[in-house]
């Protein structure tokens, strides 16, 4: 049988589903928590330790959550998700991708590189070239966002360029990373778009309405509501992707007033949720990602076990 590893931290509503819609194929789905593998050289014939597999390694791993922790925990956990990636194991969204989406500046550089539409973005270690950014900003009548360089919903945005005599927040929050973003109006009332990406193609949008204040993270109070998956908005959404090399992807979008409401992404989620989206989508979204780890990235050895199953549903029938 087919054994698959969910790499996550907390089990939950995301686990249940996943784990449902893989046994549905035939699959065994088993969570595992990042924290408790590790790398030992002792430990053959791999090398690699991963619980509840023994001596041997997972046919694939998912990649739902991975703990926050000091630089050397986040970096020894990434460096699982590279070493069953050399083994051969296919991870789905690798380390190389995560780490491309989980840093916003990376990010920023990748979107700009592959030229899709994104806000005017700085980001660096220099106070004076921030408070010169935000300066410049204002005297063009723009604000900007201060973000953390690391971190998901919502959580630490700050709105700069209201007031003419604004400084530049202290960096000690941001770990003395400065993050800038121009802004983007989401209009009255304010909303910006989540699209989902699985594989190549975008199977699904919402629009995230309200929230707290300006941010329309569902984290933070957003109502989510059905979204028609517009040519544009799917097109710059799977760009996106495929610029961070991701498997799948929660890709955020907002429309720019400014440029005739072209989409714009704000940020790419490589390890995205997506209970609120399910809750406005008709289709179940764990089968369709089971369904693309399965025949994308496990077809030589996953297609036998499936169809046996199918055919024994059918069968059984």
């Amino acid at each position: 049988m087919t054994r698959i590893a969910i790499m996550t931290d907390e089990t939950g509503w995301h686990t249940n589903r996943l784990k449902k819609a893989f046994r549905a194929r035939g699959v065994e789905a088993r969570c595992v928590d990042l924290a408790d593998c590790r790398i030992d050289t002792t430990w053959k014939p791999h090398g690699i330790a991963i619980p509840g597999f023994g001596h041997t390694l997972p046919d694939a791993v998912f990649v739902r959550g991975i703990a926050g922790g000091t630089f050397e925990q986040v970096t020894l956990r990434l460096g699982i998700l590279h070493a069953l990636r050399e083994s051969g194991v296919p991870v789905y969204n690798d380390a190389r991708a995560i780490e491309r989406s989980v840093d916003k500046s990376m990010t920023s550089f990748l979107l700009n590189r592959h030229g899709v539409p994104t806000p005017a973005t700085w980001a660096g270690e220099s106070r004076a070239f921030a408070q010169r950014v935000l300066m410049r900003e204002r005297a063009a009548s723009r604000k900007v966002v201060i973000k953390p360089l690391f971190g998901s919903q919502g959580k630490g945005l700050q709105l700069l360029g209201d007031d003419a005599c604004e400084a530049l927040p202290s960096l000690t929050a941001f770990n003395e990373v400065a993050y800038l973003q121009r802004y983007v109006d989401g209009g009255r009332p304010g909303f910006d778009w989540r699209v989902l990406v699985i594989g190549t193609q975008a199977v699904a949008a919402m629009k995230r309405v309200g929230g707290d204040g300006w941010v329309h993270n569902f984290a933070r109070g957003a109502q989510c509501e059905p979204a028609e998956l517009t040519p544009s908005l799917a097109d710059i959404a799977v760009r996106a992707s495929v610029a961070l090399g991701l498997d799948y992807a929660g890709v955020d979008l907002i429309a720019c007033a400014e440029d005739g409401d072209r989409p714009l992404v704000l940020e790419v989620n490589g390890v995205a949720a997506w209970r609120g989206l399910q809750s406005v989508t008709s289709f179940d979204i764990a089968s369709l990602l089971a369904d693309d780890l399965l025949d994308r990235k496990c077809a030589p050895f996953a297609a036998p076990q499936r169809a046996l199953s199918l055919a024994g549903r059918d069968g059984h029938a």
